[in-house]
């Protein structure tokens, strides 16, 4: 099996650090092995070095492209660490439809994997606002570094075993049966989420208007904290004047590198 030298680790680890902020220490060089190994062989690369000049000086973008989709773990299930869910539907979208008069509310979900996320949001927002809801404009931003589990979130198709734990008028109302083992969600709610690729790390944030809620969770637990700290005060100016901030429970802010403020574990305002 080609082996990884500690050099070659050094100058991928530095590469996917510069490009994409994730911050992958020594003991995570077996994991990239194990991910890339087969990359290497498909593409008869007989060393790491050859694999790194490769994606180099590869100027499609594929070679980059495959690195981050190997190296991002994207972990995720519906309705994971629920009390934000519950947080967002009670507090969150009754203070906005008492604020928002021109019923635009503009959500954005940074790191959205394969779209468990941003589709529980659209399904909670379509279940609060009701027959309401044809009066707003509530479509969810979803964005994230890795193309692959872009094109599985925009199939919104999940098996049957992974939606079992969602309430049972959600499942009624919001799937259909796809063959015998799966379920897709309707148009209703696929149309409320725009998928977008984006890397957190790129300096501009091309977007015109602010969002009254973000949700960056367990994405910054793979940045430093020079990195998270920057990334996090291009959110506050990205959030409107009363939106909140979720990250994940394992993550936490430092009251004072930010603008934020604490409103309980993993949830911050901007006042």
């Amino acid at each position: 099996m080609l082996k990884i030298t500690n050099k070659e680790f050094e100058q991928l680890a530095a590469y996917i650090k510069a490009n994409y902020g994730i911050n992958l220490k020594e003991e995570k060089k077996a994991l990239v092995t194990g991910r890339l190994y087969n990359v290497l062989i498909q593409n008869n690369f007989t060393s790491f070095s050859e694999y790194y000049e490769y994606i180099l000086l590869d100027k499609t973008g594929e070679a980059a492209a495959t690195l981050i989709n190997k190296i991002t773990t994207n972990h995720t299930f519906f309705m994971r660490e629920a009390d934000h869910f519950s947080y967002f539907r009670d507090k969150v979208l009754t203070y906005l439809r008492s604020v928002l008069k021109d019923k635009d509310l503009r959500i954005w979900s940074a790191g959205c994997s394969t779209g468990e996320e941003p589709y529980a949001l659209a399904m909670i927002i379509d279940e609060f606002f009701g027959k309401e809801k044809n009066y707003w404009d509530s479509k969810i931003l979803a964005t994230d570094i890795s193309s692959k589990v872009l094109e599985t979130a925009t199939k919104a198709i999940y098996s049957n075993e992974e939606i079992a734990a969602l309430p049972s008028n959600w499942k009624l109302n919001y799937f259909k049966k796809n063959g015998d083992k799966d379920s897709v969600l309707i148009d209703k709610i696929r149309n409320e989420v725009i998928y977008r690729k984006f890397n957190l790390m790129d300096e501009v944030f091309p977007f015109k208007r602010k969002f009254h809620g973000i949700f960056c969770r367990n994405v910054m637990i793979y940045f430093d904290a020079q990195t998270k700290r920057k990334l996090v005060n291009k959110f506050y100016d990205l959030t409107e004047r009363g939106g909140y901030l979720f990250i994940g429970h394992s993550e936490s802010l430092i009251r004072e590198d930010t603008r934020y403020k604490y409103v309980m574990p993993a949830v911050y305002r901007k006042e």
